[in-house]
């Protein structure tokens, strides 16, 4: 984790590393700092959207039990992967979109 920020330091905008970060926070059970970490990738990402972020976001919220910003932030998310064409990520969060509500 400590290599991943020392790297962001010099490149605070490395989409690849922000959500490498997020990843790591969740796998040390850190939800809470995985969505901190998440949301500021998905606001400097607003031009061209970091697709994964949205699924990966949705996830660490409702596993922290924010059942309503998950699924704001699945809905957000399947509307920008229809965008881009990744059918795949729009079906994902499609899914736990509706298994959430």
């Amino acid at each position: 984790m400590a290599q991943i920020e020392a790297l962001l330091a010099e490149d605070p905008n490395d989409a690849f590393l922000r959500y490498g970060l997020a990843m790591e926070h969740s796998s040390a059970g850190d939800d809470a700092e995985c969505v901190t970490v998440l949301r500021d990738l998905i606001a400097r990402t607003a031009a061209e959207p970091y697709v994964p972020a949205f699924l990966q976001c949705g996830q660490a919220l409702a596993r922290l039990d924010r059942t309503e910003e998950a699924c704001a932030v699945l809905a957000q998310g399947v509307d920008v992967a229809r965008k881009a064409g990744d059918t795949h990520a729009q079906g994902e969060m499609q899914g736990l979109l509706s298994s959430l509500e």
